[in-house]
């Protein structure tokens, strides 16, 4: 049959699964919002920004598991997509980006709203396409979701023109090409399983590769086998129950105390999925020392990229925990498990439970369920719902990791909520809110079972902490000084608008914001120099651990 190019899409995104997808409309991506519109089965979430839209996409992707989609329009639609990319990108999450842009021939003229953005995106994708003849648009989407979702996971942009949207040519349907992981190399498995019996005192390291893979039952299965505590990357939580003995919490700069102290003891590293980043790995040569390092990973790339692997598996992590298991004895290292547990019971009897923070998102445990999805932004919440929220499934904690992205939270919130279709908790800061709060339209427009959890404390508090330790408390330009009311923003927007400014308002105003249907904003009154801890110093091994300050 005969279809236009934008009849196409959506026939080709229909084939893929997909039927919800995030964006906003504009000049040179109208034919697909009219073939959208035509269509009438794709649920369409207006969002009042295409950074929003990528974000929701983003966190759609990352709470369900499935391939997020966005769509924009030409020029600044497109540009305003980039942040979201980049942040799909440094965490692996798959995503594809629809952008409208100028017709074929008024390329490269500097056409109205006309931008290079294959080119803008090349560095931040896995791969990007400009379809410009019809006939390879079909091939181009299908293959373009194969890429997303295929191996390491990750973002993809496909520019359609304008013409390419109205032209039409033959359409035959297809299903979605399958994916067979690479097997995994035997000799290489062999001598991860020596290295392994031969360990005294493993440590495990589960990073976002495990949740991506969806190697949760097999990790779990694996630390039980080989008797070793687990410490997971800010990615990687949720991989692994909290609520397990062997889970000792984060590891890294503002990781556990309990996960510092086994892994300064620990001789064997096994990091499952994950890259050794410098918020991890802080001073790389003393992270090596005195340790066997064991790197599973599927991309090639990151292996002894930031720390040197001694033995390494370069396969998808799940596809290794699977059949390194047979091939290994159960283990008996009930001394070691009993020396990290030690650790984690002396921490749990020693953390500062003062904290507003502390309180509030523990009291929170009463309201939620393993299922439910806790999306963040990026600061000092994000770290202390990383610390006192427990993870007990994958894909329950949606959070940017590699990136950093303030401005994540709301967006990926409202796409989390979509995806999970349950009651979604958003933990954020008033700095962070600041720079997406006008999602919150959108927020009340699908009428979303949504609360935000905002941390107020009047400052950009992670960037104040530093600059309490490393700037001799010079305090240029984090005191935010804003006058904003909250309650009545949110009432504003149409949510529901609540207070915490004491210990006895918690638990009232909690009940009350998980009673309601729709969106509720809980301003959550808390200190300016209320502080992440512990905290390594940045270059810093673990032996630098700072507990106070």
């Amino acid at each position: 049959m005969k279809l236009s190019g934008a009849e196409i899409l959506i026939r080709c995104l229909k084939e893929q699964g997909i039927d919800t997808v995030f964006g906003y409309p504009g000049g040179c991506v109208l034919d697909i919002y009219d073939a959208i519109y035509r269509d009438g089965t794709l649920r369409h979430i207006l969002t009042a920004h295409e950074q929003g839209a990528a974000h929701a996409a983003d966190g759609y992707a990352r709470a369900t598991g499935r391939t997020g989609v966005v769509i924009a329009t030409s020029g600044p639609g497109a540009t305003n997509l980039v942040t979201g990319i980049a942040t799909a990108y440094m965490d692996s999450v798959p995503l594809v980006a629809i952008t409208g842009n100028v017709t074929v021939s008024n390329l490269g003229r500097d056409s109205f709203q006309e931008v290079d953005i294959a080119g803008i995106t090349m560095p931040v994708t896995k791969h990007n396409y400009i379809v410009k003849d019809i006939k390879n648009l079909a091939a181009t989407i299908r293959e373009a979701f194969y890429i997303a979702g295929a191996g390491r996971k990750g973002p993809v942009l496909i520019d359609i023109p304008k013409n390419i949207q109205t032209e039409t040519c033959e359409f035959e349907g297809a299903d979605p090409a399958p994916y067979s992981p690479r097997p995994v190399a035997a000799e290489a498995l062999a001598a991860a399983a020596e290295a392994i019996r031969k360990a005294k005192r493993p440590v495990i390291l589960a990073g976002g590769g495990c949740i991506g893979s969806e190697a949760a039952q097999n990790l779990f299965a694996f630390a039980k086998k080989i008797q070793a505590p687990v410490c997971s990357t800010l990615m990687g939580l949720g991989a692994y129950p909290a609520s397990d003995g062997q889970f000792l919490g984060m590891i890294g700069m503002h990781g556990s105390d309990a996960a510092a102290k086994t892994f300064r003891r620990a001789d064997a590293v096994i990091a499952c999925g994950m890259r050794f980043s410098d918020r991890v790995a802080g001073d790389r040569v003393k992270f090596h020392e005195g340790k066997t390092i064991l790197q599973f990973d599927i991309d090639a790339a990151e292996i002894d990229k930031n720390v040197p692997a001694d033995l390494s598996v370069m396969a998808d992590v799940n596809e290794i925990l699977k059949t390194l298991l047979p091939l290994l004895e159960q283990a008996d290292r009930k001394e070691w498990l009993k020396e990290a547990a030690a650790y984690k019971e002396y921490e749990e009897a020693n953390t500062d439970k003062s904290l507003p923070a502390y309180r509030i998102l523990t009291a929170l445990h009463k309201y939620v369920d393993a299922d439910t999805r806790v999306a963040t932004d990026v600061g000092q919440h994000q770290m202390w719902a990383a610390q006192y929220c427990k993870f007990e499934k994958p894909r329950t904690f949606i959070s940017s990791g590699g990136l950093g992205t303030m401005g994540f939270g709301m967006g990926a919130a409202i796409g989390a909520c979509v995806g999970s279709k349950k009651r979604t908790v958003l933990v954020t800061g008033d700095g962070s809110f600041h720079m997406d709060l006008n999602e919150l339209c959108t927020a009340v427009s699908q009428k979303l079972p949504l609360v935000i959890l905002l941390m107020d404390n009047n400052t950009l508090g992670m960037v104040r902490q530093w600059q309490t330790l490393f700037y001799g408390k010079r305090y240029s330009q984090t005191t935010l000084d804003r006058k904003t009311d909250y309650v009545k923003l949110a009432e504003a927007f149409g949510a529901k608008g609540l207070v915490i400014a004491k210990e006895a308002d918690i638990a009232p105003a909690l009940r009350e914001a998980f009673a309601c249907d729709g969106p509720v904003l809980v301003d959550c009154k808390i200190g300016i120099d209320d502080k992440v801890l512990p905290m390594i110093p940045p270059g810093k091994s673990f032996d630098s651990i700072i507990t106070k300050i």
